[in-house]
């Protein structure tokens, strides 16, 4: 698909990719150049309090498992049998 730079370098990303990346108005697209090629990703902010409470729990879990107070798996269908 072709698309133009306009004024104050603005591009339109065409409504087929927009549809089929789910894309909405107010979304959060990174872009950067690599080689030559403009690459846009959408990406999720999160706020950090967000983010630190995540990694506050996985390092609990990790902690635990290390410890031996959580049970390790070595693949899916073992945790699912484990649920039985």
């Amino acid at each position: 698909m072709l698309t133009e730079l306009r004024s104050k370098s603005q591009i339109t990303i065409p409504k087929q990719i927009v549809s089929s990346l789910n894309l909405n108005e107010g979304d959060k697209l990174e872009i950067c150049e690599k080689d030559g090629i403009i690459q846009i990703i959408p990406v999720a902010v999160y706020p950090k309090k967000y983010i630190d409470e995540i990694q506050s729990e996985v390092n609990t879990i990790k902690s635990e498992v290390a410890a031996g107070k959580k049970p390790v798996f070595d693949n899916i269908d073992s945790m699912l049998d484990s649920l039985d």
